[in-house]
C-alpha cells in the first residue's frame, strides 16, 4: 500500500510543500516527509546546529549553565513560530525549520564576534551573519557525496537570509538568477513563514533577554519598572497572585510575568496580521511577496517592544561587565584571524585544504572567516591560548 503524506490545512498565502520551487540539485521527494519537513531534519541533524549549545547569546558558554545559548533561543523561535503559524493557516514545518536553522552562521561570542569578524572581513567582502547561515546549508556542511551543504528548498533559503547587503545580493543574484538574492534587489518580501520568524525572533530574545539579566543580577526587577510591557504584566501578575510579592518569590513573579508578556505579543501579532490580511487580501504566497510586510506588532505593542529593546541594550547589552567580556571575545576574534591568515596550516585539515588551493585574495581570508565563524566558544578561546599563549574567557 502506498504511504499518504498528512498535509496540514493552509492559508492560500501559505507555502504549499508540493509548490516549492524546489532544491539546487533535485532529488527524488521523500516517502514519509513533506519538503519543508525533510528540511527541518536535515538543519537538525547537521554539525552546525549541535555547535550552537556552545555558542553565546549573551552571556558566555562557560559564565553559567542556565543561560540561553544560541540553541535554546532558536529552539525558542521555532516554539513561538509553529505557535503563530498554526493561528494564521501558514506552514508550521517551514516556520520551524526557518527559525533552527536561522543563526547556524553566528559567530563564538554572539554579535561582538560577528563584528569583531566583519572589522577583519573588511577588505575582503565583510561578513554578515545572514549570509553565513546561508553558506553553512549552501555549502560548508559535508553530509551528502552528491552536493555540498544541505541542499535545502528554496523557501527555507530564503527565509534563512533574513538581511542581506545590496553587493552581496547581487553575487547571488549572479551565481543564482531568480534565487534568495533577487529579493533585495527587486525590494520585495519573503513569504509570510519567514516574515513570521523575524517576529518570532525578536519576540523571544526580548522576553529570554529579561530573564537571563535578572538570573545574572545585571538587572533588577525594580529597573524593569520602567519598561511599560513588563511592568504592566508584572502588576497584573501581583494583582492575581499578592502571594508572589513575598520575599523568595522573585522567581516565580519573574516567569509569570514574562509568560503573560509572550503571550500578549503572540496574540498581538495574530491579531495584527489577521486584519493585515483582510485589508489586502493576498490569495497567493507571489501575491504576498508583493506587499508591504503583512506580519506585524499592532501600532501600540511595537512602540512597547522598542522600549523594552532599548532599555536591554542600555541596561544589559551595554552593563560595564558584559563590555568587558565582550572586549576579551573580540580580541580573541581578531587575534584567531590574523594568527590563521598567517599560518593556515593552524587550522584544521579541511580548512587548511581549501586555504591551500584557494585562489584570489579574499580566498584565504574567507576560508578563515569560515573557519572562526563556524567555532564554539569555548573551541574559539582554546584555540586563542593555543596559539598566543594568553589565557582570557577562562
Amino acid at each position: 500500500m502506498p504511504i499518504q503524506l498528512k498535509i496540514m490545512t493552509l492559508a492560500a498565502y501559505a507555502c504549499d510543500p508540493a509548490r516549492s520551487r524546489g532544491r539546487r540539485h533535485p532529488e527524488a521527494a521523500a516517502p514519509t516527509r513533506t519538503e519543508f519537513q525533510r528540511d527541518r531534519d536535515r538543519i537538525v541533524h547537521s554539525t552546525a546546529f549541535r555547535r550552537l549549545v556552545y555558542k553565546t547569546q549573551v552571556f558566555l558558554n562557560h559564565e553559567g549553565d542556565l543561560f540561553r545559548t544560541r540553541l535554546t533561543h532558536s529552539l525558542e523561535v521555532a516554539q513561538l513560530g509553529r505557535s503563530i503559524a498554526r493561528s494564521l493557516g501558514l506552514n508550521e514545518d517551514l516556520v520551524e525549520a526557518i527559525a533552527l536553522a536561522h543563526d547556524l552562521g553566528h559567530t563564538p561570542f554572539g554579535h561582538t564576534g560577528q563584528d569583531a569578524l566583519d572589522e577583519c572581513m573588511a577588505d575582503h567582502g565583510g561578513f554578515e551573519h545572514n549570509l553565513q547561515s546561508l553558506r553553512v546549508v549552501d555549502q560548508l556542511e559535508e553530509r551528502y557525496p552528491a552536493f555540498d551543504g544541505l541542499n535545502l528548498t528554496f523557501e527555507t533559503r530564503e527565509g534563512i537570509l533574513k538581511h542581506c547587503s545590496r553587493t552581496n545580493a547581487q553575487m547571488l543574484e549572479a551565481a543564482e538568477p531568480g534565487g534568495v538574492g533577487q529579493r533585495f534587489l527587486a525590494r520585495t518580501q519573503p513569504s509570510l513563514e519567514a516574515q513570521l520568524c523575524n517576529l518570532a525572533d525578536e519576540i523571544a530574545y526580548n522576553a529570554h533577554d529579561i530573564d537571563d539579566g535578572v538570573r545574572s543580577g545585571l538587572i533588577t526587577l525594580e529597573q524593569l519598572d520602567a519598561v511599560p510591557l513588563f511592568d504592566d504584566f508584572r502588576r497584573q501578575t501581583l494583582r492575581d497572585h499578592p502571594a508572589l510579592g513575598a520575599a523568595g518569590q522573585g522567581r516565580r513573579l519573574l516567569y509569570e510575568t514574562i509568560r503573560r508578556m509572550l503571550s500578549a505579543q503572540v496574540y498581538d501579532v495574530i491579531d495584527a496580521t489577521q486584519q493585515a490580511l483582510r485589508e489586502t487580501a493576498p490569495m497567493s504566497v507571489d501575491a504576498a511577496r508583493q506587499l508591504p510586510a503583512l506580519l506585524r506588532f499592532s501600532d501600540e505593542m511595537r512602540i512597547r517592544s522598542a522600549t523594552l529593546k532599548r532599555f536591554l541594550l542600555q541596561n544589559l547589552y551595554r552593563h560595564p561587565q558584559v563590555m568587558q567580556t565582550m572586549g576579551q571575545a573580540r580580541q580573541v576574534v581578531v587575534e584567531l584571524f590574523d594568527a590563521y591568515r598567517q599560518a593556515p596550516q593552524e587550522m584544521q585539515a579541511g580548512f587548511t585544504a581549501r586555504a591551500r588551493e584557494s585562489h584570489g585574495a579574499d580566498s584565504v581570508p574567507r576560508v578563515v572567516a569560515d573557519y572562526i565563524a563556524c567555532m564554539t566558544d569555548r573551541f574559539a578561546w582554546r584555540e586563542h591560548e593555543r596559539l598566543t599563549g594568553q589565557r582570557l574567557l577562562a
